[in-house]
Protein backbone atom coordinates (compact mmCIF):
# COMPACT_ATOMS: atom_id res chain seq x y z
CA UNK A 1 0.00 0.00 0.00
CA UNK A 2 1.42 3.38 -0.99
CA UNK A 3 0.64 6.13 1.46
CA UNK A 4 1.05 9.85 1.44
CA UNK A 5 4.08 10.89 3.48
CA UNK A 6 3.47 13.65 5.97
CA UNK A 7 6.21 16.23 6.45
CA UNK A 8 5.79 16.87 10.17
CA UNK A 9 8.50 19.52 10.33
CA UNK A 10 11.16 20.95 8.02
CA UNK A 11 12.88 23.85 9.69
CA UNK A 12 16.00 25.87 10.41
CA UNK A 13 16.21 26.99 14.04
CA UNK A 14 18.49 28.76 16.50
CA UNK A 15 17.40 26.84 19.62
CA UNK A 16 18.88 23.49 20.69
CA UNK A 17 17.33 20.44 19.02
CA UNK A 18 16.22 17.48 21.15
CA UNK A 19 16.46 14.21 19.21
CA UNK A 20 13.61 12.56 21.14
CA UNK A 21 11.30 15.45 20.31
CA UNK A 22 12.02 15.05 16.60
CA UNK A 23 11.43 11.29 16.82
CA UNK A 24 8.09 11.96 18.52
CA UNK A 25 7.07 14.17 15.60
CA UNK A 26 7.17 11.21 13.21
CA UNK A 27 5.58 8.63 15.51
CA UNK A 28 2.51 7.02 13.96
CA UNK A 29 0.43 3.90 14.69
CA UNK A 30 1.09 2.66 11.14
CA UNK A 31 4.86 2.88 11.55
CA UNK A 32 6.84 -0.16 12.58
CA UNK A 33 10.13 1.73 12.45
CA UNK A 34 11.43 5.15 13.43
CA UNK A 35 14.98 5.92 12.35
CA UNK A 36 16.74 9.10 13.40
CA UNK A 37 20.09 10.75 12.87
CA UNK A 38 21.77 13.43 14.91
CA UNK A 39 24.72 15.25 13.38
CA UNK A 40 26.58 16.51 16.44
CA UNK A 41 29.34 19.09 16.75
CA UNK A 42 32.62 17.32 17.41
CA UNK A 43 35.70 18.71 19.12
CA UNK A 44 38.08 18.09 16.21
CA UNK A 45 38.33 18.42 12.44
CA UNK A 46 41.20 17.21 10.24
CA UNK A 47 43.56 16.80 13.18
CA UNK A 48 42.83 20.19 14.75
CA UNK A 49 40.92 20.87 17.96
CA UNK A 50 37.71 22.86 17.46
CA UNK A 51 37.10 25.61 20.04
CA UNK A 52 33.84 27.06 18.66
CA UNK A 53 31.50 26.48 15.77
CA UNK A 54 28.81 28.66 14.22
CA UNK A 55 26.46 27.89 11.34
CA UNK A 56 25.05 30.64 9.13
CA UNK A 57 22.17 30.11 6.70
CA UNK A 58 20.89 31.77 3.58
CA UNK A 59 17.35 33.20 3.96
CA UNK A 60 16.04 30.43 1.66
CA UNK A 61 17.30 27.65 3.95
CA UNK A 62 13.91 26.79 5.49
CA UNK A 63 12.23 26.67 2.08
CA UNK A 64 14.97 24.41 0.74
CA UNK A 65 14.67 22.17 3.79
CA UNK A 66 10.97 21.73 3.01
CA UNK A 67 11.72 21.13 -0.68
CA UNK A 68 14.28 18.45 0.15
CA UNK A 69 11.93 16.75 2.64
CA UNK A 70 9.21 16.58 -0.03
CA UNK A 71 11.64 15.20 -2.63
CA UNK A 72 12.86 12.49 -0.26
CA UNK A 73 9.25 11.65 0.66
CA UNK A 74 8.46 11.17 -3.03
CA UNK A 75 11.37 8.72 -3.42
CA UNK A 76 10.51 6.49 -0.44
CA UNK A 77 7.49 4.73 1.01
CA UNK A 78 7.56 6.35 4.45
CA UNK A 79 4.90 7.55 6.86
CA UNK A 80 6.41 10.77 8.17
CA UNK A 81 9.53 12.93 7.98
CA UNK A 82 10.99 15.61 10.22
CA UNK A 83 14.22 17.49 9.57
CA UNK A 84 15.67 20.37 11.59
CA UNK A 85 19.00 22.15 11.07
CA UNK A 86 20.34 24.50 13.70
CA UNK A 87 22.17 27.74 12.99
CA UNK A 88 24.07 30.17 15.18
CA UNK A 89 26.70 29.20 17.74
CA UNK A 90 26.51 25.51 18.67
CA UNK A 91 28.47 23.95 21.51
CA UNK A 92 30.60 20.85 21.19
CA UNK A 93 28.35 17.80 21.60
CA UNK A 94 25.13 19.55 20.60
CA UNK A 95 23.07 18.58 17.55
CA UNK A 96 23.44 20.67 14.41
CA UNK A 97 21.16 18.49 12.24
CA UNK A 98 18.46 16.08 13.36
CA UNK A 99 16.27 14.04 11.04
CA UNK A 100 13.70 11.36 11.80
CA UNK A 101 11.75 9.12 9.47
CA UNK A 102 8.98 6.65 10.21
CA UNK A 103 7.94 3.80 7.95
CA UNK A 104 6.08 0.52 8.10
CA UNK A 105 9.40 -1.33 7.83
CA UNK A 106 12.96 -0.60 8.98
CA UNK A 107 14.71 -1.01 5.62
CA UNK A 108 12.77 1.84 4.00
CA UNK A 109 13.12 4.04 7.10
CA UNK A 110 16.91 3.59 7.09
CA UNK A 111 17.13 4.28 3.35
CA UNK A 112 14.98 7.40 3.57
CA UNK A 113 16.88 8.71 6.61
CA UNK A 114 20.23 8.31 4.82
CA UNK A 115 18.83 9.92 1.66
CA UNK A 116 17.45 12.83 3.68
CA UNK A 117 20.74 13.49 5.50
CA UNK A 118 22.80 13.24 2.29
CA UNK A 119 20.46 15.50 0.31
CA UNK A 120 20.27 18.12 3.08
CA UNK A 121 24.07 18.19 3.35
CA UNK A 122 24.34 18.56 -0.42
CA UNK A 123 21.68 21.21 -0.98
CA UNK A 124 21.06 23.23 2.17
CA UNK A 125 22.66 26.70 1.94
CA UNK A 126 24.41 26.72 5.32
CA UNK A 127 28.01 27.55 6.06
CA UNK A 128 30.05 26.37 9.01
CA UNK A 129 32.59 28.66 10.67
CA UNK A 130 35.03 26.77 12.85
CA UNK A 131 37.52 28.40 15.20
CA UNK A 132 40.35 26.18 16.36
CA UNK A 133 42.21 26.24 19.67
CA UNK A 134 45.38 27.37 17.86
CA UNK A 135 43.58 30.61 16.88
CA UNK A 136 43.06 29.71 13.21
CA UNK A 137 39.63 29.45 11.66
CA UNK A 138 37.93 28.21 8.51
CA UNK A 139 34.63 28.41 6.68
CA UNK A 140 33.28 25.12 5.34
CA UNK A 141 30.80 24.65 2.45
CA UNK A 142 31.44 28.11 1.04
CA UNK A 143 31.16 28.51 -2.71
Amino acid sequence: MTRMTVIRRADVVTDPIVVGDVETLVADPSAGAVVSFSGDVRDHDHGRTVATLTYEAHPTATAITTEVANEVAARHDVVAIAVIHRVGPISIGESALVVAVSSAHRKEAFAACADLVDTIKERLPVWKHQVFTDGTDEWVNCA
